[in-house]
């Protein structure tokens, strides 16, 4: 405590600190001549993306509802994240958006999944891949269908558009909590232009970018991009055989784009656009609450997690302008290989024993050798919009998506051996001894059909008072194979040890839309209210609907075979506002949510039977609140800062993993062999470890966040100097919906950020250098229990202190 204060302490005093002498600094070049203070920058420079930053009265256009409109004529919670402000903070991926939009959390997974999670609403199912997440990720508008391919690196990116709230009209299913769109360069034929630049810091981090945007003719042109990053590992394992410090939350990245856009006349314009990643790594650090180690960038771990994720998107978008209507096609195929394993139990035996004794039914160890997603994707989505003159715009689309996501999973628990076992292959034989090692196996297909049909309008009915109306038709279906087995055993006689059968066959649909007025109190000041539904579909559970308690026993409790689908009903009031000749920015909104049929990890009595559940009722509700203010040329202020509750209403009985195996070791039936010679009496005693989750808050809400930004721009000699200083809060929250104990709270952390940038006038060239959590904060990003082997807790933590120099050519 005593520390965060101190830190606290010395970064108010540095601010003001750098705050007095960079006014000096500015009086002294005014006095000297210089450009005055309420100078704005030159056009050329804007033009060219100075480094400066955008001015407060500049608009940012944003394609939030379909269509191109100003982020302040909006009538809806939206932050747009420029590229200026990923290059200032070193973003790379996704994950690096924690604090630059109210509401937006971003955590970590085993198997290199991502939660993405705005106002509490996200991913409670990970490791399952018949559900989709609460937010979803868009590339140019298209859906991305896996969580881990949201960790591939964003290339040769013009901004982020973060929407909050239910997105039900526009982006429909899987858009209960908002919508990240991520907005690529694209190729025009203006001119040759592009970018390389080159940067090294501590850690070995290594990264090289670089673009190329090349006319061919007046109609046709390309645009290339190339990322590479590469850094040691953050943190290191220290009992892994033969590696006494094997690195972990290491990266090894390479991505590129490229995209061809033809556009023969001014009516019509063709895009063709591919996005490839690769990464590979030897996986993020998790580190066992129960390790004794007091480092937090050292796990006493004994296994060598591993990480390869390829992704592959490949998109086209035709249009065309039928006079007054402008017609879009958007086609994607997308491809998905994500080959994860990690030490389970993220301790060495000894600890593993210790720690947690009975628990572990005697075994040394619980690795996962492989946990391998294959997807393959194709979208294809019409629409035809109004042009944006007259009193009433409008846009109808239809949307037809297809997935097939095939998991693979091997996992080793035993009293016997180190635990360094290779995966097995798909067609090992049933009586293959290597079988008999195997804790837990997997083999499940899961295919996804959807489509749906949207409208939406837009009448003014008044010169200042706009009615916006929206609704959307959705219809999933969901089937596929599986089969799985535990502790080795298996009933087959013959053929391989894992053969899929058909699963239950689940097919949902549901009514979405949109209700919002906005009035135009000046033209600088807007105030809406909003009434919005968005839908996530349900699913299936492989393992419950054959073997479960609800249809065993007929326990009511039990994991039901087929998932509900979540609903959430938004009510939201806004204003968005510029003062002082435009000179300060702000957007204020609050909302109450009423959600329906939360989708969350549940265990069931019967061991490997646990799967997906519902929680009837949660309420969340918050303020949020974005500002911007550029006093003069100099200076530019920014933050935002959210606040933020949700609690479960209504009665649920649920089973935490951890609550039931502790009944189970208590009862005297501790491991698999225990239950399977004591079935019934092992099913009562976990049965026993129900709780009602009735009151309890709901996931993934800091009930405060937020984040803060001072930057000095001036004259100092040949070039434009830029100084920034960003200080980034997220408050504590809860991972998981049981609430229970300090263990499944995820702990508060700040951060401090600090970049400066020197243009180098009239060269094309600049240099920069970052300082990424300046204090070397321990913050945990991530705290979560294993729902699946041994259920350990692990934490994630933010990078540590990162310097990066880079050295940039723009032409």
């Amino acid at each position: 405590m005593k520390k965060t204060h101190l830190r606290r302490t010395v970064i108010g005093f540095s601010v003001l600190a750098m705050a007095t002498s960079l006014a000096t600094a500015a009086q002294a070049e005014d006095a000297a001549g210089a450009a005055p203070a309420d100078a704005a920058p030159s056009a050329d420079a804007d033009a060219a993306g100075s480094k400066s930053g955008a001015n407060v009265g500049s608009e940012i256009v944003v394609t939030s509802e379909r269509t191109h409109t100003t982020l302040q004529k909006a009538a809806l919670s939206v932050t747009a994240v420029t590229a200026d402000s990923l290059a200032k903070s070193n973003i790379t991926e996704i994950g690096g958006l924690n604090g630059l939009a109210p509401g937006l959390v971003v955590s970590g997974g085993n198997g290199g999944e991502r939660n993405i999670s705005i106002r509490g609403i996200g991913l409670q199912t990970p490791e399952n891949p018949s559900t989709q997440p609460g937010v979803s990720y868009h590339v140019d508008g298209v859906y991305i269908f896996n969580s881990i391919a949201a960790n591939a690196a964003f290339t040769d990116v013009g901004q982020i558009e973060v929407l909050r709230g239910p997105q039900g009209t526009m982006y429909g299913q899987g858009s209960t909590g908002g919508t990240i769109n991520v907005v690529s360069n694209q190729p025009t034929t203006e001119k040759v232009s592009g970018y390389v630049d080159a940067g090294y810091g501590n850690y070995n981090y290594t990264k090289a970018d670089g673009a190329l945007n090349l006319p061919i003719t007046n109609t046709l042109a390309v645009r290339g991009a190339i990322q590479y990053m590469k850094h040691d590992g953050y943190a290191h394992a220290t009992d892994v055989p033969g590696k006494s410090n094997y690195e972990l939350s290491d990266a090894n990245n390479l991505s590129g784009k490229l995209a061809v856009k033809w556009a023969p006349t001014d009516r019509l314009s063709v895009l063709l656009s591919t996005i490839q990643y690769r990464g590979d790594a030897n996986g993020q650090e998790q580190k066992n609450l129960l390790d004794s180690n007091p480092d937090p960038r050292e796990v006493t771990q004994d296994y060598p997690g591993k990480s390869y994720v390829r992704t592959q998107l490949y998109y086209g978008v035709i249009k065309y302008d039928l006079g007054t209507v402008n017609f879009t096609s958007t086609t994607s195929y997308q491809k998905l290989l994500s080959r994860q394993s990690w030490d389970g139990d993220a301790l060495n035996p000894e600890l593993f024993v210790e720690y947690e004794g009975e628990n572990t039914g005697d075994a040394l160890y619980d690795h996962i050798a492989q946990w391998q997603q294959k997807v393959e994707s194709y979208t294809q989505e019409y629409n035809l919009a109004s042009d944006t003159e007259g009193p009433f715009s409008w846009i109808v689309g239809a949307v037809y998506l297809h997935s097939q996501n095939e998991n693979y999973i091997n996992e080793y628990s035993a009293s016997t051996g180190d635990g360094q076992l290779a995966a097995l292959a798909k067609d090992t034989a049933w009586n293959d001894d290597a079988v008999s090692s195997l804790y837990y196996g997997e083999l499940t297909t899961i295919t996804r059909e959807s489509y749906a049909f949207y409208g939406q309008g837009s009448l003014n009915i008044t010169d200042d008072l706009k009615l916006t109306a929206g609704l959307r038709y959705n219809h999933d279906t969901y089937n596929g194979a599986g089969d799985s087995i535990n502790g080795g055993a298996v009933s087959f006689t013959s053929g391989n040890y894992l053969q899929p059968t058909p699963s239950v066959t689940d097919s949902t649909h549901e009514m979405t839309w949109k209700a919002a007025l906005d009035y135009q109190i000046t033209p600088s000041n807007m105030v809406y209210f909003s009434y919005t539904r968005g839908y996530k579909p349900g699913g299936v559970n492989v393992g419950a609907s054959k073997n479960g308690s609800l249809v065993t026993f007929g326990n009511e409790y039990g994991v039901a075979g087929v998932l509900e689908n979540e609903v959430v009903d938004s009510l939201e009031i806004g204003s968005k506002n510029r003062f002082f000749d435009d000179k300060l920015q702000i957007n204020a909104s609050g909302f109450y949510y009423f959600y329906k049929n939360l989708q969350f990890i549940n265990d069931d009595p019967i061991l490997f039977a646990y799967g997906l559940s519902n929680a009837p009722m949660a309420h969340i509700y918050g303020v949020e609140l974005e500002a911007e203010y550029r006093p003069s040329w100099h200076w530019h202020f920014s933050g935002n800062v959210g606040l933020e509750k949700g609690t479960f209403d209504g009665d649920m009985m649920a089973l935490d993993p951890r609550a039931a195996t502790a009944a189970q070791v208590a009862a005297g039936y501790a491991g698999t062999s225990g239950f399977y010679s004591n079935y019934y009496n092992a099913y009562l005693a976990r049965l026993s470890a129900y709780q009602n989750i009735d009151g309890n808050d709901v996931p993934n809400i800091p009930k405060v966040q937020g984040s803060f930004a001072g930057e000095w721009t001036g004259k100092i000699g040949p070039g434009d100097l830029l100084l920034r200083a960003q200080y980034i809060y997220r408050g504590s929250y809860w991972s998981s919906v049981f609430n229970n104990g300090s263990e499944q709270k995820t702990p508060s952390y700040d951060q401090v950020n600090l970049y400066a940038n020197y243009d180098f006038a009239d060269t094309g060239f600049s240099l920069s250098a970052t300082v990424t959590n300046l204090f070397d904060t321990d913050g945990v990003s991530s705290r979560f229990t294993d729902p699946y082997g041994t259920h350990q807790i692990y934490d994630t933590y933010i990078p540590p202190r990162q310097f990066i120099a880079t050295l940039r050519y723009d032409f």
